[in-house]
């Protein structure tokens, strides 16, 4: 992929709604050619910008779900799990034996009925395993560089939003029915034009514009990049499930969040209570992390990894269904 490419991609996962203009002001290169590029990209790298509801601010929990299952049944499961309206991330993992899920749920009563009655009524499930998500240390609202990160921290700088990045522990926002129609047609379109969803939302624009700036400044609302990332080197995904005592908890998240392979990092409850997802070219750079960095951390007792063998979801949208590597919920 060219430099360019990668330039473009790495300043939409700065501010995903940044305007194509200012995006090439910063690059340095013409408006047309930022405009061909991405137009380029959507076309060959499946590259599109979704808008996300965080849900603490909106009084939701998130959970992260384990499930070991027969082969034979666990790709019907994973499908089946990955057209809920719930659900975000779902994944094929350990050889196609173990289902990850993210679910984010408005109520008890929701989790309920999918734990404890659809799930463990479905064949070939052998265990279930529900992770509370307590602390994001990396991932959904914060950025991730990854592979593409290559610009300086000037043109950084220049594309930072102007919103307080969104925290899991912002003030309760309540949402009104047009903070309801905008995200999801930010969901579907997180570069959709004021005009458009002023149409959508029967509206004047400027009212569209204090609404998204309302629902961003609460933290209510973050933008995430959808991208193939085999275009980006074709890095492997692996979950890592690890057992951190708890005086070293934070220090180990925060750590987490500095490593370049780290997608995503989350403090949990359950058995292990560290979740990461890392990116890794091969083996032998999978091995070199889990030696060098991850072996290095005080606090953490015990490792269990899950490759990433097919993502069925991510970012709330399914997929083909096709081996593809992972970056993070």
């Amino acid at each position: 992929m060219e430099s360019i490419d990668l330039q473009l991609i790495h300043a939409l996962k700065i501010d995903g709604r940044a305007p194509l203009r200012r995006i090439a002001s910063v690059l340095g290169v013409s408006d047309q050619m930022v405009a061909r590029r991405y137009a380029g990209l959507c076309e060959t790298a499946g590259l599109r910008v979704v808008g996300r509801l965080n849900p603490r601010p909106v009084g939701e929990s998130v959970w992260a779900l384990r499930l070991q299952c027969v082969p034979s049944a666990s790709l019907g499961l994973a499908r089946a799990l990955a057209r809920r309206e719930d659900t975000r991330w779902v994944k094929l993992a350990s050889g196609g034996t173990e289902v990850i899920c993210h679910l984010a749920v408005h109520n008890d009563l929701d989790r309920d009925t999918l734990l404890m009655n659809q799930i463990p009524a479905s064949r070939g499930v052998t265990s279930v395993a529900a992770h509370r998500l307590l602390r994001l240390f990396k991932g959904g609202p914060t950025t991730w560089d990854g592979p593409a990160s290559v610009l300086s921290q000037e043109q950084k700088d220049a594309l930072v939003p102007a919103y307080p990045p969104p925290d899991a522990q912002a003030p309760p926002v309540d949402l009104t029915h047009l903070d309801r129609i905008l995200l999801a047609a930010l969901a579907r379109d997180g570069r959709a034009s004021y005009a458009a969803l002023a149409v959508e939302a029967r509206c004047h624009e400027s009212t569209v514009r204090r609404g998204i700036a309302h629902l961003r400044s609460a933290g209510a609302l973050f933008f995430v990049l959808d991208v193939d990332e085999r275009t980006l080197g074709n890095p492997a995904g692996t979950a890592l499930w690890m057992s951190v005592r708890p005086a070293r908890l934070a220090a180990t998240g925060a750590a987490l969040a500095l490593h370049s392979e780290v997608a995503y990092a989350a403090a949990t409850t359950g058995r292990t209570n560290l979740l990461a997802t890392v990116l890794c070219q091969d083996d032998e750079h999978l091995y070199d992390y889990l030696a060098d960095r991850i072996g290095t951390l005080p606090g953490i007792d015990t490792v269990e990894t899950a490759p990433i063998v097919r993502t069925l979801k991510r970012t709330g949208s399914v997929t083909s269904g096709r081996a593809r590597p992972d970056s993070g919920p």
